[in-house]
């Protein structure tokens, strides 16, 4: 119970601290206007520009913080309250993305990394989510033992592959946070004493994918700790 509360608990707990964080730090900074008044449109045109890209397209988007930069069709797709906004979080997520845009252009092997992991990430995510969900339960109520291995070995390799993605992930994130900073400085779109709000909005955002990695190692390791068990039993 101790070991399931310590690597499956506290990362669910800790998951939902850095979604209240990022989703009170946007909240906050979303109605704190700039004083240049650009939108983010604008900004990330202008960060882009900075950086010498000028084959991105830049679109609005439904939804909240469902941002992101498409590397494969040159695409960055904004929310409509930061593509249209004018406030220090707006600004922040857009030269976030923007920053995303800079990495493609001058080959970020992290990022181009990332990127060759995206497949096995799309089929390992489902069978993570399968095996997490029912696949333990299942084994458990069929009494077979051997199908119980196999479900734990596929769930052991759905988990590492994850696991990879979100750690090659996290330095891509903060560098991309990292040159959205400088950039919106060095271009005059925020005065240095305005950017308090933006570093809140992004390093709330960045947490979030500290956790999800912090979640993911939680449950590798707890199957880990099964598949241990369960061999020991058998010799």
């Amino acid at each position: 119970m101790l070991i399931w509360f310590l690597l499956i608990a506290v990362p669910l707990f800790f998951g939902l601290y850095a979604q209240y964080k990022v989703s009170h730090a946007y909240t906050k900074n979303i109605q704190i206007p700039s004083r240049g008044g650009i939108t983010g449109r604008e900004a990330a045109e202008a960060v882009m520009q900075s950086a010498g890209i000028r084959d991105v397209e830049i679109v609005e988007v439904e939804g909240q913080l469902s941002d992101h930069y498409d590397p494969t069709h040159k695409r960055l797709a904004l929310s409509s309250d930061n593509y249209r906004g004018t406030s220090l979080a707006a600004l922040g997520v857009a030269a976030h993305e923007s920053g995303h845009a800079i990495q493609d252009k001058v080959g970020y092997k992290l990022m181009n990394f990332r990127q060759t992991l995206v497949p096995a990430m799309q089929f390992a995510a489902p069978v993570s989510w399968f095996v997490l969900s029912f696949g333990i339960v299942l084994a458990a109520i069929l009494g077979n033992r051997v199908f119980g291995m196999y479900i734990i070995e596929l769930g052991i390799i759905a988990l590492s592959v994850i696991a990879l993605f979100q750690l090659v992930t996290l330095p891509v994130e903060f560098d991309a946070s990292r040159r959205a900073k400088v950039q919106l400085v060095n271009l005059g779109i925020l005065d240095a004493d305005e950017m308090p709000g933006v570093n809140e909005t992004l390093d709330a955002a960045a947490l979030t994918y500290v956790a999800a990695f912090v979640s993911t190692m939680g449950n590798l390791l707890y199957l880990l700790l099964i598949l241990s068990g369960n061999s020991r039993r058998n010799d």
